[in-house]
């Protein structure tokens, strides 16, 4: 290496080499003397031909224009583009025939370079090889009737025999510098803002034919195809390489670029415009690989505005085309089409997880309503996601008129249902386990970018699904459902439910379900088929009561709440009506069980009308209408009932005696018959709060017998010492009562006993207050039950001695005393 060195030394060194190298200075020096003489020629040639060269070059302008082209001044630019001929023109515009009218000027420049070939300018030819414009306005203007300011521009002779071999004079080159373009088409509504930082083309040409490969960079302030919607790419900087390539036969302009930089993105597009007089056709055809939110920045306003309300957090393919008609007026037909894969996919109600779709945008959904935001439409196919960690299928989705949008599609989903506990903030249900698979047909609006009033028909099928309804307390273990939403109606085919010992089987249906959930829930009819093999009454009254206000604590950050799901569900269940066909193998009611039940109950705003009951119990059965309704921590009811023959002790027992605290249900026997109409308040545990009772109650025993009651016994002892008073059987015992809350009026009590015979009137107490009058014939009844028939024993009933004696209440404890009560 250092051999090598010393030899390349030593060459540098030699005589030889500085004699070679002297020669070669000699050259260069040459050249430089030789350009600069050249350049001093034409300069001088230049001075001395100055007017000649102006007046060829403004007739080569003039003879192409119908207009005015004006030049402050010019001059020679020395050496610049050697070895052409660099005329510099000064502050030129260029205005067509018609500028008074419209005050557009097509070309106002601080200065143009024109770049004229040595060889014909001294042959007195004027061939303009390049153009160089700084500093530039160019404002291209075509007005609502369809004039241009481009039509300054003359057209091209027809080439004849006689001038076929004369050469016409081309530009080669076109550069642009800091010049300001904008096109403005009054008559298509549109409007191209450019500020061309830099553009330099050079044009090859084939006859009438040419191309060109142009380098652009530039700031697009307007790219407006429909100024009333706005820009698309507004404000971005585009930069890159263009193909361009013209055709004279078809007039039309076809350019392609490939990793075009539009912003921070890349592009690639294929475009063509057509210049003829009367046809203006464009297409361009775009592809990226960019993320939304850059994507949808660059389409117009009234597009971005809505699409900006969502984002996909990976990079999308993406393929835009636009095809128009520079000369129509309104936005050109635009089809994007994307391929989403393992995104995730934002909206206004919500996140989509591990989101996978084809998207298409197209601003034509129906060809013949035009293009425009009402005929504009996103379909979504092969949609494939995670909701809140619900799993989501839809095969095809169409959100329809983006002025007022309305999505529909057909959703598939099979999840647990636990999942749904992350849906909502207000916590209404909440889900332990089961199993959920929905088949549904949806439409809803978009009202603001959010979901609004879905409708839905298809099938829903839940299994063994243990749940909360938190507002009612209510738990619900092992329910089945099966649900058919039509357009008709709702269909409820199936609900299997368990709470606590109640075991429920529901079918049904909702008629016009779609148009009343949302508008009128009020209106809302629930037909209920319900068969209970066991029910559990005070139970079943937690779903009665109204819901407990919860009071939530505000969050820095609230996210809008999709008020559809939660708040709406809540208010239809508690202002729907639900009519109810029950039927029960069996009903308790705290002690009192009951079979064979069967009634109609309807639920209106929390309160609950039973219809046309019957029920076996005691040995008897019950007819019933009546109505149940919360009230504060207390149920108010309501109620008619036909008793027949039911065994009295144990229908006494079932009622905890109604309070009543002289005799319990041990001292009395018999059937029992009655007609009620009946008011009062029950607990919030269910329990009758006998002291509130308030109706009429007509009642009659049969086979009846008194067993050791204590105030028949103080009279026995007091009046008939010597008579079985502890055991007395009845062959009547009737009577009428009006219920006062805590006291009770008394308006006859017939009892005809083995004993003696009593007639009861006044007031009995639950509390203080007792005051009854007794009227007691002394003869010994014993054998009137043998007598033939009512008359007869009605003609015995009062003869001999009758006692008249008041029963009352003394400091809690009753008392018995001579006297009639309507002489007290």
């Amino acid at each position: 290496m250092q051999q090598t060195l010393l030899h390349i030394k030593n060459f540098l060194q030699s005589d030889s080499f500085k004699k070679y190298a002297k020669r070669f200075g000699f050259f260069i020096l040459g050249l430089i003397g030789i350009l600069l003489i050249a350049c001093g020629a034409l300069s001088i040639y230049f001075n001395q031909n100055k007017a000649e060269i102006i007046a060829k070059v403004n007739h080569k302008i003039n003879e192409n224009i119908n207009g005015k082209f004006h030049i402050t001044d010019f001059h020679y630019k020395f050496l610049t583009g050697f070895p052409n001929f660099t005329l510099a023109l000064k502050d030129v515009e260029v205005k067509d025939n018609q500028w008074p009218i419209h005050k557009h000027t097509l070309l106002k420049a601080n200065e143009i370079e024109a770049r004229l070939n040595i060889w014909s300018l001294l042959q007195k030819e004027i061939n303009i090889h390049k153009i160089v414009i700084n500093d530039a306005q160019i404002y291209i203007y075509k007005a609502e009737n369809g004039y241009s300011n481009v039509n300054i521009f003359k057209p091209k002779k027809k080439k004849t025999a006689s001038n076929k071999e004369k050469p016409e004079t081309t530009i080669d080159q076109i550069n642009l510098s800091n010049v300001h373009v904008i096109i403005d088409n009054h008559l298509g509504h549109k409007l191209f803002d450019f500020d061309v930082a830099s553009l330099d083309s050079k044009v090859d040409y084939d006859d009438d034919n040419w191309n060109t490969n142009l380098y652009l960079k530039t700031k697009i302030n307007s790219l407006a195809f429909n100024t009333v919607h706005g820009s698309f790419a507004k404000e971005k900087m585009l930069e890159g390489n263009f193909d361009i390539s013209y055709s004279e036969a078809s007039q039309k302009i076809d350019i392609k670029t490939q990793k075009l930089k539009i912003g921070s993105d890349a592009f690639d597009i294929v475009a063509f415009f057509n210049i003829g007089k009367q046809n203006s056709l464009f297409g361009i055809n775009i592809e990226s690989n960019i993320l939304w939110r850059n994507a949808s920045n660059l389409l117009s306003a009234n597009i971005s505005s809505k699409l900006n309300q969502f984002d996909l957090k990976k990079p999308i393919e993406v393929n835009c085309d636009i095809k128009g008609d520079l000369n129509v007026e309104g936005d050109p037909k635009i089809v994007v089409q994307a391929d989403i894969r393992n995104n995730e996919l934002t909206i206004p109600d919500g996140l989509f997880t591990n989101c996978s779709f084809k998207g298409i945008f197209t601003n034509n959904f129906k060809p013949e309503k035009g293009f425009n935001d009402p005929n504009s439409a996103i379909v979504l196919t092969h949609f494939k996601a995670e909701y809140e960690t619900i799993p989501l299928q839809i095969q095809q989705a169409i959100i329809n008129n983006l002025e007022k949008p309305i999505a529909t599609g057909i959703v598939n989903a099979d999840f647990d249902i636990s999942k749904l506990n992350k849906m909502s903030n207000e916590k209404i249900l909440h889900f332990e386990s089961g199993h959920a698979k929905a088949n549904l047909k949806f439409q809803f609006d978009i009202v603001d970018l959010y979901i609004n009033k879905p409708r839905v028909t298809g099938e829903v099928a839940i299994d063994d699904a243990t749940f909360d309804y938190l507002p009612k307390s209510i738990h619900a273990e092992k329910t089945a459902v099966q649900l058919s939403f039509t357009e008709q109606a709702l269909y409820i085919k199936k609900i299997a439910y368990k709470h606590k010992k109640n075991i429920i089987r529901i079918d049904g249906k909702i008629d016009n379900f779609l148009n009343l959930y949302y508008d009128a829930p009020e209106k809302m009819v629930v037909n209920w088929n319900i068969y209970c093999p066991n029910i559990d009454v005070k139970q079943f009254l937690g779903v009665l009561k109204n819901s407990q206000a919860r009071k939530t604590v505000q969050k820095k950050t609230v996210k809008k709440q999709n008020v559809n799901f939660t708040n709406q569900l809540k208010s239809v269940i508690e202002k729907c009506t639900a009519v109810i066909n029950l039927k029960a193998d069996k009903i308790t009611y705290g002690s009192l069980t009951a079979s064979n039940t069967q009634a109609t109950l309807q639920m209106l705003n929390s309160k609950l009308l039973l219809k046309n009951g019957t029920l076996q119990t005691s040995g008897g059965s019950i007819a019933f209408n009546g109505a149940i309704q919360p009230s504060g921590n207390h149920y108010i009811f309501s109620s008619t009932a036909q008793v027949n023959r039911v065994d009295i002790a144990s229908f006494l027992r079932s009622f905890n005696n109604f309070g009543i605290q002289s005799f319990s249900p041990k001292n009395i026997r018999g059937r029992l018959s009655s007609n009620a109409n009946v008011t009062g308040l029950m607990s919030s545990k269910g329990d009758l709060i006998v002291n509130s009772m308030r109706g009429k109650l007509d009642f009659k025993v049969n086979q009846g017998a008194l067993l050791n009651f204590e105030p028949i016994m103080k009279v026995g002892k007091f009046a008939f010492p010597f008579r079985d008073v502890e055991n007395i059987t009845f062959s009547d015992l009737s009577g009428s009562l009006n219920l006062r809350g805590e006291q009770i009026d008394i308006n006859k009590l017939v009892i005809s006993s083995s004993v003696l015979n009593l007639d009861v009137d006044g007031i009995y107490s639950f509390g203080r207050g007792t005051n009854l009058a007794l009227t007691v014939p002394l003869r010994n009844s014993k054998n009137d039950a043998k007598l033939a028939t009512k008359e007869e024993r009605k003609a015995v009933r009062e003869r001999g001695i009758v006692l008249h004696l008041i029963a009352y209440d003394n400091e809690g404890k009753m008392k018995i005393k001579w006297g009639k009560r309507d002489k007290e």
